[in-house]
């Protein structure tokens, strides 16, 4: 019985942790701003060309300011992390072939969010990088 009740216990307090560590998560979590913000989102081929887009929005996250910038076209796959970024302005990186992925970066460094999630605050500088692996 003592065993019993010393696992009933221990799962318990697994829950707790669980419930405790989700809730500070979503407390303390990056926050896209709500707003109009200007950005700026350049895209880098694999010749080393760039274009920039530069545009107002009141995207909250990286897809939907992706969706507003014009001329500026991309396509991948929906996985349960969001969209698998593949191909950019017509230019397709397939990993499985030569190693190439497109690198997506705000303000000089990785970005730590997917496209669906990464927050879009004003003043930021997007880069869409082809980049070889």
């Amino acid at each position: 019985m003592k065993a019993n009740a010393k696992k009933i216990i221990g799962i318990v307090l697994v829950i707790v942790l669980i419930i405790a560590l989700g809730a500070l998560y979503f407390v303390f979590r990056e926050k896209p701003v709500e707003g109009s913000k200007s950005i700026t989102i350049e895209v880098i081929n694999s010749k080393s060309e760039s274009v920039v887009y530069e545009l107002k929005t009141d995207a909250e996250f990286l897809r939907q300011a992706m969706e507003e910038a014009e001329g500026l076209t991309f396509n991948g796959s929906e996985s349960e992390y969001g969209l698998m970024v593949n191909e950019v302005n017509g230019e397709i990186a397939d990993f499985s072939v030569n190693g190439a992925y497109w690198s997506f970066n705000v303000n000089g460094t990785y970005c730590n969010y997917g496209i669906d999630t990464q927050p879009v605050l004003d003043g930021d500088a997007f880069s869409i990088v082809y980049t070889l692996g």
